[in-house]
Order: structure tokens, then C-alpha cells, then sequence
């Protein structure tokens, strides 16, 4: 029998893939659950393309509840996610949902032993040592999506966890990777969101540019892989060819090569630790690929790097802070009410002001999030 899959987030460029993958792996998947935010129109063509028989809708009217055919199940509001990651029919979970309001979808369905293919790293960020206890719990099992971290991954894959000694990320630097700091702080929204290698949604492609993702990338890796901040580097690396060194206690180091494309971590994640054929995958070409080059952070310039890191390693509630106020910043800049300089200055407004409460468990970090973005709201005025 195929396995079933629920994406949340389908309407998004993660989600856009999956469906893609899914299409070319149909002897081994099938839809069962979609949730989309306020696309309502892409999510029942969507649904109607791939048969799901349940259609879930944040940003939905009451009544679009009732299906016109009867057979698939209709609902809104956040807590469409939960019930859509909670089908009984679901093996696997895609959430590819934006931001914050993944985390409690990626919990419940933990807790009800399924796979979590997670692209929202905020997921970990805000609440790393809860989810992982849900996993435990309940029997799910975490596999991300992120090229970073699934690289990381299959090179990890039949070996011990305590063979690992470091890891070095990349980021592609984003589209500013040669700008000066003066010129940085005026950045347009056309220009932050003008990606190099990438094709992303708008607002993981200004943590792009600010090299904010990379730090919330720096903090999911100390969940998933159980390592110190101190043994998590990163580099600049324009091509996105390497996605990630993984170094062994030997000194050993293996690395993940391939073209910037998600749909091969997409297909991973839902096959770990099997490897299937798949002929939409580009196949490598390194004499194509040409030169690969590597470059240190400029932290001071790319100053929410540097905050999310010490986020991470402040620990308790911090990163959540840190993730929300970004949040905020960056919906900000989109909407052209800060200067692109201004949305490390957000960020750090929020964490001057935050107290370092415990992460006790999920509500606390929900009431943590939401002071968190109305401290940050009141430093964009």
C-alpha cells in the first residue's frame, strides 16, 4: 500500500516541490492531507489534481466548510494543521508551513508517531527540547528538508551519532554576499529578494539576504544532530554545490554534493533511509559546475547572524524570541515600513528586553512568541 502524505504548506515553493516529487513517485505515495494559508483557489485546484480528501484552509471563510461532492472533508483555521498532520490515514508529514505557526502541527504529529519531513526550522528553534521529547514520547521521527541539514544527514546515515565531531554549513551568501555595509543598509525589497542560486517564498528569502536563516539553521542542527554551538561553523559558499562538511572524530570528512534544487531533500526525507530512483533529479556535472569557492560571514555586517547564534547558545526561550521579532522585522521591511538595516536592530530590541524564561512547555513558548512580536511591532513604529 503507498504511503500517506499530508503537505502542509502546499501552495508554497517547499510544497510546490513535494507535489512535484509525489507526482513522480506515485507507485509510492498518495495525498491524503493539504493545508494552505489563504490560496484558496490553488488549494481546490490542488487537491482536485491530486485526490486529497482533506483540504484545510487557515485563512478561510466558515463557509467553505462544505464539500460540493461530499467526499473530501473541508476545514479552516490554525487548527486545520493539527488535524490535517493527525489524519488517521497520514504516515508522513511535510510542513512547509512559514514561520511560528508550524510548531504545534509538528508536535501533535510527533506525538502521533509520524514521520515529520520538516522544512519549518522554526519548528526546532522555538521549542527544540520539547519537540524532541514528543518524538520520543510518541514515537515520530524528525527528517529535514533543509539541503543543509539533509546533507548532513545522509552522510550521517549507518553510522554512530557519537562518530560525529563537527559540522560546516554553507549559505550562499545571499544577494549581498559583496556589498558594503553602507550600501547593505539601503537595500531594496526588489533587491533583497533578487536570490542567486535560490528560488524561494518572499520571506525565507530576506533571512536569505540577511543570513538570518542561516542562523536558525545553525540552532536546528544542535537539535537534530546533538552537538555543541561550538562544533556548528559556517561558510560562505556561492556556488550552493556543497551543501554541508560533516567531519568524524577520525578527522574524517564527507560532504553532500548536488545543484540547488530542494527536490532531492524533499525525496530523501520521505524515503530515509532508502534511496529510490527519480528521474527528475538533475544529475551532477562537476566540469559544469566549475570553480567552488568559500568565504567567512562578515558578522559584523550581517549582524542577525551573529544575534541568532548567541540565541541559540543563550538557550530557554531566547531563540523563539529571536525567531519571532524576526519575523516581524521582516514582514516590516517587506511592507516598506523599516530599512533593510533596520531589521537586525528589531531583532535585537527583543532580546535586550527579553527576561531568558524557561521553555517549560509549549504554551510558555507561544506566550513568549507573542510578547516577543509585540515588543518587536512597537520597535518598528
Amino acid at each position: 500500500m503507498s504511503v500517506g502524505i499530508a503537505v502542509l504548506g502546499c501552495t508554497g515553493s517547499i510544497g510546490a516541490s513535494t507535489l512535484r516529487v509525489i507526482e513522480r513517485q506515485r507507485e509510492r505515495f498518495r495525498v491524503v492531507a493539504l493545508t494552505a494559508f489563504g490560496s484558496r483557489d490553488k488549494l481546490e485546484q490542488v487537491g482536485d489534481e491530486t485526490g486529497a480528501t482533506y483540504l484545510g484552509l487557515v485563512n478561510g471563510e466558515v463557509g467553505w466548510r462544505r464539500s460540493s461532492n461530499g467526499t473530501c472533508r473541508r476545514a479552516t483555521g490554525t487548527e486545520c494543521l493539527i488535524e490535517a498532520a493527525t489524519h488517521s490515514e497520514v504516515d508522513i508529514v511535510v510542513n512547509a508551513v512559514v514561520g511560528a505557526a508550524g510548531l504545534q502541527a509538528t508536535v501533535a504529529a510527533l506525538e502521533a508517531g509520524k514521520r515529520v519531513a520538516l522544512a519549518n526550522k522554526e519548528t526546532l528553534v522555538m521549542a527544540g527540547d520539547l519537540v524532541r521529547e514528543a518524538a520520543r514520547s510518541g514515537g515520530g521521527d524528525i527528517v529535514p528538508i533543509d539541503s543543509e541539514h539533509s546533507a548532513v544527514m545522509q552522510c550521517l546515515t549507518g553510522r554512530a551519532p557519537e562518530d560525529l565531531a563537527r559540522l560546516i554549513l554553507t549559505a550562499s551568501g545571499g544577494p549581498f554576499r559583496e556589498w558594503s555595509a553602507e550600501k547593505l543598509a539601503e537595500a531594496t525589497v526588489e533587491e533583497a529578494l533578487a536570490h542567486p542560486t535560490w528560488q524561494m517564498g518572499p520571506k525565507i528569502t530576506i533571512d536569505s539576504a540577511t543570513l538570518a536563516n542561516k542562523a536558525l539553521e545553525v540552532i536546528e542542527a544542535h537539535y537534530l544532530f546533538n552537538l555543541e554551538y561550538d562544533a556548528i561553523e559556517v561558510v560562505v559558499h556561492p556556488q550552493s554545490i556543497i551543501h554541508a562538511f560533516t567531519e568524524f572524530v577520525d578527522g574524517s570528512i564527507l560532504v553532500q554534493v548536488g545543484y540547488p534544487s530542494m527536490e532531492l531533500p524533499i525525496l530523501y526525507a520521505l524515503t530515509h533511509p532508502e534511496r529510490v530512483p527519480d528521474a527528475g533529479v538533475k544529475r551532477f556535472d562537476p566540469v559544469a559546475a566549475g570553480d567552488l569557492t568559500f568565504e567567512p560571514i562578515r558578522r559584523d555586517d550581517f549582524r542577525a547572524f551573529a544575534l541568532g547564534v548567541a540565541a541559540g547558545r543563550a538557550g530557554a526561550t531566547t531563540p523563539a524570541v529571536f525567531n519571532a521579532a524576526n519575523e516581524v522585522a521582516v514582514h516590516a521591511f517587506l511592507n516598506h515600513r523599516i530599512r533593510f538595516g533596520n531589521i537586525a536592530d528589531v531583532i535585537d530590541c527583543a532580546l535586550q528586553a527579553h527576561r531568558g524564561d524557561p521553555a517549560v512547555d509549549i504554551e510558555t513558548v507561544l506566550a513568549v512568541d507573542r510578547w516577543a512580536r509585540d515588543t518587536a511591532e512597537a520597535a518598528c513604529c
